[in-house]
């Protein structure tokens, strides 16, 4: 028979369909057995209504053969098969999907009966990736004879009559391309690929998949050893094995399915020695429907904090696993859940690797996002030490969602995070909103590089005075999460080292202006002795035992500069503009006073001396160590 011709559209849908659309060849195999599925899946349901169908429910599998010799890999199944019509039909045109047909044409079906994957009829064309022909031999039901489908490719394809095609079904014979310098196509001839592949895309096709694998056994020989007993010999012989589990564990009940071993799959599904610290199901019907199994892991990963940690759950669609890493189903201030989602609803592209962002994917992701933060706030609530050990493991992941961009991830997190406020105590903004006296009108915290100097930060005294908690940040990137998150349930988050905390009487207010007004001269000399080191020198209102602290005044505080010195490369460009506050109530204002009426030598070498202790309690390095330790062996 002469070689019919694909189409002039087909054949450039083909070409860019094998070198462009699929971007991992390995998923040829993930497509033809789809099609093989979705062919028994037809013949089981034609099986309902006729009698004379051959096959009965437990008949139907999909047979994997693989000849290294040939360089063949044969895919058969029991399907529906095909005659010479249908394969011009679905063959001869790109993008003619039966399956599609099939579906429109009985959309009455139960569903669990019509799970047809192939919808885009491109599918079967990604042999070509890996072959450089291609033979179709299949029998319809009811038909009298086989039919015959070969090709090579674009140059076109040939049909013809198979009488030797008996049983009914159809097998894709491949013939694997030969190795070239970039492609060893030969790993597609080793059966414990093909094996690993099934199990990767097609674990959860509903149909057995099968092939003969070796199966060796340490037995017993007739031989004995010089001691007279028997020896022992691997025996090897082929069984046919099959290789998919077909029920995924997310399609059974929770009646059927207990969190212990939700949590055992999730171990072995990800590769985690650790179980995960919670398990979240999903089985939604209504516009969309779908499945999910999300976990929310322990621990890390190790390389979860580094760029080749790759975040997303894994895409089913009717148990055919259409992506690996699918990142765009939760935000990624959750990036660190794994897990599962299986819908029939989602509009995938031709390739069935790209998901469309359409009303579907957005309403999953919109119901998963609120199920996981739903999850996490119950879990803060109800276990707040498993919690907090949850929020040790990914608060990082959390704090820096806060400080992206995208205004909508803040007020994800916001509810979710936790800092300290003492040594043994975690709060939430909200639970610090709802422990605040009356009289308390805004937020306070303090940066520091841990715990211990933070609590001992002079300007934080005022406030504990009061009554007032303070959050301690040691985080560098907690500043940043304030600045982003600014305030909460109305009250305006302040930094402590920053700006006048307006916390003292009017009367002290008036005193402290007095003592400025009277120590101008003093002052505007200490600033004019640290010249551009200090934007201004002031007398304090916050100080309470401490004589001296320093603070910023502007957009970059003391922290901010402190994170970016630690940046590798940074040139000391963005630094804070800093105020130099003196307790005029501590004996050491009153030393200061008696040097600069009657040694301003001293005077000087006092203010460098404080400048430099409140660099130091500040967090701060000293420019030049040396000096200050001259500076304070000269006064001593």
């Amino acid at each position: 028979m002469a070689k019919k011709q694909f189409k002039a559209e087909s054949k450039r849908v083909l070409d860019l369909m094998i070198n462009s659309i699929y971007t991992h060849k390995e998923i040829f195999l993930r497509e033809i057995i789809s099609n093989a599925s979705d062919a028994i899946d037809k013949l089981c349901y034609l099986s309902l209504t006729d009698e004379n169908v051959p096959y009965k429910r437990d008949d139907y599998m999909i047979k994997i053969f693989v000849d290294e010799d040939m360089r063949t890999i044969t895919v058969r199944d029991n399907g529906i098969g095909m005659d010479e019509a249908d394969m011009e039909k679905n063959l001869g045109v790109i993008a003619q999907s039966g399956s599609l047909k099939f579906k429109s044409e009985n959309e009455d079906l139960d569903a669990n009966d019509t799970n047809i994957i192939g919808q885009f009829g491109v599918g079967f064309y990604s042999a070509f990736m890996v072959a450089d022909e291609v033979t179709v031999r299949s029998h319809k039901y009811g038909a009298e004879t086989g039919a015959k489908w070969v090709s090579t490719g674009t140059d076109g394809y040939t049909i013809t009559p198979c009488p030797e095609k008996t049983d009914v079904g159809t097998e894709v014979i491949m013939h694997i391309k030969e190795d070239t310098d970039g492609e060893n196509y030969s790993t597609f001839l080793d059966k414990y690929t093909i094996r690993d592949l099934v199990r990767k895309y097609s674990d959860y096709i509903r149909w057995p998949i099968a092939m003969d694998i070796e199966d060796y056994e340490f037995v017993e020989s007739e031989e004995l050893d010089e001691n007279g007993k028997p020896k022992y010999e691997y025996k090897c012989e082929m069984k046919e094995t099959v290789m998919n589990t077909m029920v995924p564990i997310w399609e059974r009940s929770k009646s059927e399915v207990t969190d212990e071993e939700c949590k055992e799959y999730y171990q072995k599904m990800f590769y985690d020695p650790n179980e995960p610290i919670s398990v979240i199901r999903v089985d939604a019907e209504g516009s969309v429907t779908y499945k999910a199994m999300l976990f929310i892991p322990s621990v890390p990963s190790p390389d979860f904090y580094s760029r080749d940690f790759k975040p997303g759950l894994k895409l089913y669609s009717n148990g055919v696993m259409i992506m690996e890493y699918c990142a765009d189903i939760l935000p990624d201030c959750f990036r660190f859940v794994r897990g599962i989602v299986d819908s029939p609803d989602l509009s995938l592209n031709i390739s069935r690797e790209v998901l469309q962002h359409d009303r579907q994917l957005k309403v999953i992701s919109n119901n998963l996002t609120k199920k996981v933060k739903g999850e996490l706030k119950k879990l803060m609530e109800s276990d707040r030490k498993k919690y907090e050990e949850f929020y040790k493991a990914f608060g990082y992941q959390l704090k820096y969602s806060t400080v992206s961009a995208v205004a909508d991830m803040r007020e994800q997190v916001r509810d979710l995070l936790l800092f300290q406020t003492g040594p043994d105590r975690m709060c939430s903004l909200q639970e610090y909103v709802d422990n605040m006296p009356e009289s308390q009108e805004k937020i306070y915290y303090v940066c520091a590089d841990n715990l211990k100097l933070a609590m001992a930060m002079p300007q934080t005294e005022v406030v504990k005075q009061k009554g007032y908690e303070v959050f301690y940040l040691t985080d560098p990137v907690d500043e940043f999460v304030f600045q982003a998150l600014d305030a909460q349930d109305g009250k305006p988050f302040q930094n402590v080292s920053k700006g006048d905390l307006d916390l003292v009487s009017e009367e002290e207010k008036q005193e402290t202006e007095q003592a400025a007004e009277e120590g101008k001269d003093l002052l505007d000399f200490i600033k004019e002795t640290l010249g551009d080191q200090v934007v201004d020198v002031r007398l304090s209102t916050t100080l309470v035992s401490h004589p001296v602290c320093l603070n910023s005044q502007g957009t970059v505080t003391l922290e901010m500069e402190r994170y970016f010195r630690s940046i590798p490369g940074d040139d000391g460009s963005i630094r804070a503009a800093r105020v130099l506050e003196i307790n005029p109530r501590h004996p050491l204002y009153a030393k200061l006073q008696e040097a600069f009426a009657t040694d301003k030598d001293r005077c000087a070498d006092m203010a460098r001396v404080l400048y430099a202790q409140a660099s130091l309690i500040a967090g701060m390095p000293l420019d030049d160590p040396a000096e200050y330790t001259e500076l304070v062996c000269n006064l001593l």
